[in-house]
């Protein structure tokens, strides 16, 4: 009896203790788990990131978009195999782009600190252009009807034509901007009063950033004024000619001469002023922009032209509340350039312009034009451009979910006497224009458009949009000229005239 008693003792105790052990293995209890929490501090969207007091906001769009009657998504038909008019001509470019961007904020007490970056993913259609020998050669769709391979920073892979572009990548602290971001010269509305159609002129434009170092005051009521030192090289550079190098085929393109830009040596400075309450805004913007010329030949030894500076000044009004309706809005504005001529042909807009129409006394008519900052020729100083140009548009809201908007544009481009001196000189020696022809590269362009919009629900957008450009260019009687193989051009005479072009936009944007 013993022995049994003693047996169960010694399985009771056993079990107990690995009881005990199997207690000890067991978790503690979990720790709560912390939820993504809203952040109501900066407005709807942010969220707080977990274990930080730093709130985030994702944010972007989706768009897909098709232009009629041109070779590019930016503008009209103003140059290339678009302003040629033939079979190389395309009826129609599409594109589609994924925008995401980022906004970051943090309370300090210095104040907000914030990062912002926007990125864009992008497939656009592409062209052919000729090559001299009956066939054609498709470019890739991050070529724009201003010729350039890329825009904005968009490098393509040279197969299907898409691209990654950084818009925006900025730090805001205690009052400065440091990184990409829009000019402080811009108006707020910066390309677009009122409109979608990228290329308007009359006005500067740096809607997907420019690199800058910017000071912006707070003097409360609305009232703020800007500083600003900004990249020259990405938005704010037309040319700088050295007429040496003209030649029949480049005049013929808008280009009066070789580019001969030096490197950057000094960002451009900027100021504003501007005053934004409830009736509306006026800003009035000031830049310096330095005009660095590389040489006269094609070595050091050649000499080369003294630095000169450029200016441009903006004066920018928006009025709201007007009586036709709610939300209506009024926005114009207008700008003088010497020597600074981005400021008025903005980032998107065409600074050269190639375009063909019909004649009754040759065999097409051709009107070219070419937008610069400064010329020269070997042993001359720079010779600088001046302009002019204004746009504005009116904004209807017809009810919630439909709105309408009419807007225009103009730039008068001039090259001084100097300045025409030295261009017509360099197509004089060309002898491209025929006998009774005058030289003159003086031009002005001009843009009216008007856009519906339709907003069925929230966030999503559809929208029409049709946009006419006349281009008056000063050159009379005819040249000519030579074969333009990349257009498909023959060698023949061209009477000069002035030419229009008109261009639609069909485009569906999903905002999230």
């Amino acid at each position: 009896m013993k022995s049994i008693r003693g047996l169960l003792l010694g399985t009771g105790a056993v079990i107990f203790a690995t009881a005990g052990a199997q207690a000890a293995d067991l978790p503690l209890k979990a720790k709560a788990v912390e939820y993504v929490r809203v952040c109501s501090l900066y407005g709807a969207g942010f969220y707080y990131i977990p274990g930080t007091d730093t709130c985030i906001k994702l944010g972007g769009y989706l768009r897909a978009e098709t232009a009629l009657w041109t070779n590019s998504n930016y503008g009209g038909a103003y140059n290339g195999v678009a302003g040629a008019q033939n079979r190389l001509s395309n009826t129609y470019q599409m594109r589609s782009r994924e925008d995401f961007n980022i906004d970051t904020r943090t309370a300090t007490e210095y104040g907000v600190v914030r990062t912002y970056a926007d990125l864009v993913f992008t497939w656009t259609s592409g062209s052919y252009n000729g090559i001299g020998n009956g066939g054609t050669q498709y470019s890739t769709g991050a070529a724009n009807s201003s010729g350039l391979t890329s825009v904005n920073g968009l490098s393509t892979d040279g197969i299907s034509g898409g691209s990654l572009g950084v818009y925006y990548a900025f730090i805001q602290f205690a009052g400065f901007t440091m990184g990409k971001a829009v000019s402080s010269f811009d108006a707020p509305w910066t390309n677009y009063p009122g409109n979608n159609f990228d290329g308007l002129v009359g006005g500067s434009g740096s809607n997907n950033g420019v690199n800058q170092f910017t000071y912006t005051a707070d003097f409360g009521q609305g009232i703020s004024a800007s500083i600003s030192a900004e990249d020259q090289s990405q938005f704010f550079t037309t040319a700088i000619w050295n007429t040496s190098g003209i030649s029949s085929s480049g005049v013929l393109g808008g280009n009066y001469g070789v580019n001969a830009l030096g490197g950057t040596v000094s960002p451009d400075i900027i100021g504003n002023i501007r005053v934004d309450q409830a009736w509306g805004l006026f800003q009035a913007s000031f830049a310096a922009h330095d005009n660095h010329a590389a040489y006269y030949g094609a070595t050091e030894i050649t000499g080369h032209p003294e630095d000169k500076w450029g200016w441009a000044g903006q004066l920018s009004l928006s009025i709201k509340n007007i009586p036709t309706g709610a939300g209506d809005v009024i926005n114009v504005q207008g700008v003088y350039t010497d020597g600074a001529s981005r400021y008025n042909f903005q980032s998107l807009a065409n600074t050269n312009y190639a375009m063909y129409g019909g004649s009754d006394s040759a065999y097409q008519s051709i009107g070219f034009a070419g937008v610069s900052d400064a010329v020269f020729a070997p042993g001359t100083g720079l010779s600088t451009v001046k302009t002019w140009g204004m746009r504005g548009a009116y904004t209807h809201n017809w009810n919630p979910y439909w709105n309408s908007a009419v807007y225009g544009a103009y730039a008068a481009v001039n090259y001084g006497s100097t300045g025409s001196t030295l261009v017509c000189a360099g197509i004089a020696a060309t002898h491209l224009l025929t006998a009774g022809s005058t030289c003159n590269p003086d031009f002005n362009i001009s843009q009216i458009g008007t856009i519906t919009r339709w907003t069925p629900v929230k966030n999503l957008t559809f929208s029409g949009e049709v946009t006419y450009t006349h281009l008056d260019q000063k050159f009379s009687g005819s040249a000519t000229a030579p074969a333009i193989s990349g257009v498909a051009k023959p060698a023949a005479v061209y009477q000069f005239k002035d030419q229009d072009t008109v261009s639609m936009l069909l485009r569906a944007q999903r905002n999230w």
